[in-house]
């Protein structure tokens, strides 16, 4: 019997890959998380952090980045089931109820907390993601705060923690035929849940436009392309449609990486983190190459890392990620897994 064409390994490589190489920028950017260039360089020389050190007490140790990005994904899966690929609202709802459970997982709770979590999901069954891995405070915050599941968050905030978990939007809108119009909505929506700026949201809608077009066999300039149309057409958009179209512009010149990725900033808010990662994208030799970029800079290390990973792996897939990375890993089988369920879903 043939085999289906859209359950093809280069497809199913890509969905793996894209969470299984994020994860891996996020180890990787995990122990170097908060450091400057200069000491990353004085610790490690040039090119700077290129293996996993121990963070966190164990070497391949994933971050809070990971942790909302797998549960992004279970919320994803949860719609799925209920047949709800296109309805913003039910989204909404199994999103916020998905970043609810990983609230859990880090100790806190709000006025939605399920005490039921535990049998509900697996991911929660995880005891390992029940370890604290230096949660941002506005995601904390925003997810303690909220009062109706789906609501959008009502503080200003831009940090990176909307955008860092986007990247399985991207994989399930391939998955499921949306047009990128819904992929962009649903990611900014998600991300929306937490970070209230519009830079903070509209730049999770273009990570998962992004991812997306890349899984789909379309290169990053046609996703970008793309993703600057939609952005034209939502309020607030300036900031980050001026990262994106810097980072493009640097990717063009003989400019150094280091000065190039100075020049974009450090990470720390949605439209730099996610212009960091294009520009790593764009210039990598391949996908090591691109992770170790960025990675190795003033700021936000793990997000950039995770961010670029979630590129790199949807560009290439699983089987050139360095095999080093992937044994040290933590939770591969369940990353992979994920990855693997959100291609799957839609075709079994």
């Amino acid at each position: 019997m043939l085999e289906h064409p859209l359950l093809s390994p280069t497809l199913v490589s890509r969905y793996r890959g894209c969470l299984l190489a994020g994860a891996c920028g996020d180890a990787l950017g995990a122990r170097v998380e908060f450091w400057r260039r200069a000491q990353i360089i004085e610790q490690f020389g040039e090119p700077g952090v290129t293996e996993f050190w121990p963070a966190y007490g164990r070497v391949g140790a994933i971050t809070d980045d990971t942790q909302m990005t797998l549960f992004t994904a279970e919320g994803l899966l949860a719609a799925e089931t209920q047949r709800a690929e296109r309805d913003l609202e039910v989204h909404r709802r199994t999103g916020a109820e998905a970043l609810q459970r990983w609230l859990l997982t880090q100790n806190e709770q709000s006025a939605l907390t399920d005490p039921t979590s535990r049998v509900k999901s697996a991911l929660v069954a995880e005891l390992a993601l029940h370890a604290k891995r230096a949660p941002g405070n506005t995601c904390l915050s925003a997810l303690r705060d909220m009062t109706a599941l789906g609501e959008r968050a009502v503080n200003d905030s831009k940090g990176c923690g909307g955008v860092m978990r986007m990247a399985p939007v991207g994989l399930f809108g391939a998955c499921h035929g949306l047009e990128p119009r819904e992929t962009f909505t649903v990611g900014k929506e998600l991300a929306w849940l937490t970070h209230g700026h519009p830079s903070g949201y509209l730049s999770g809608g273009v990570l998962a436009v992004l991812i997306q077009r890349l899984v789909e066999g379309g290169s990053l300039e046609e996703g970008l392309t793309l993703s600057l149309a939609l952005l034209a057409e939502e309020d607030g958009h300036p900031e980050t449609r001026d990262a994106l179209q810097q980072a493009w512009h640097l990717a063009g010149t003989a400019i150094p990486y280091a000065e190039a990725i100075a020049a974009l900033g450090e990470g720390w808010v949605a439209e730099e983190a996610l212009a960091i990662a294009v520009y790593c994208t764009l210039v990598a030799d391949d996908l090591r190459h691109g992770i170790v970029l960025a990675v190795n800079h003033d700021g936000d290390s793990d997000s950039t890392g995770a961010i670029a990973g979630n590129l790199l792996g949807a560009i290439h897939g699983e089987a050139v990620i360095p095999e080093a990375w992937l044994t040290e890993l933590e939770l591969r089988k369940v990353i992979a897994g994920m990855g693997e369920a959100l291609c799957r879903t839609a075709h079994a």
